[in-house]
């Protein structure tokens, strides 16, 4: 088995308690070189799931400066800025929410849900909802 199988067979067992996940990716991490960005970015998000997020924060600004594959990196940013917002740190959430819209790609509508929520946490309901819309709207049946 690939070691990407192992790690979504860890993500994929619901029998893990979080501290058994975080050990198991660590595990699983310390199998690549030191500094992996994929390594790292598995051990940030263990963390986050686990509501470690001030951990998780270096391990994924670590594993963004190290240099991911675009879906892993797009994943990371999103995951960065959503612990950011629980984090209270809205203006760079904000920020890295709009460039990733911005950038496009596969997880553009992604980013702009989680966009939403930061600005409802900024207080700006108005904009977040007109965003959502937006982002919905190419979805929806026509009517």
């Amino acid at each position: 088995m690939s070691w990407d199988e192992r790690v979504d067979a860890v993500w994929a067992d619901a029998n893990l308690s979080d501290a058994e996940r975080i050990e198991s990716i660590d595990a699983l991490a310390a199998e690549r070189p030191a500094g992996d960005a994929r390594a790292l970015f598995e051990r940030a998000g263990a963390r986050d799931s686990a509501g470690r997020e001030a951990d998780a924060e270096e391990l994924y600004r670590a594993a963004l400066a190290t240099g991911l594959p675009e879906a892993e990196r797009a994943q990371a940013v999103i995951q960065l800025a959503s612990t950011l917002r629980n984090l209270g740190a809205l203006d760079e959430s904000i920020a890295l929410l709009r460039a990733e819209c911005e950038r496009g790609g596969d997880l553009a509508d992604s980013a702009a849900a989680f966009l939403a929520l930061a600005l409802i946490d900024a207080g700006e309901s108005r904009q977040a909802a007109l965003l959502a819309i937006e982002t919905l709207a190419p979805h929806l049946p026509r009517y």
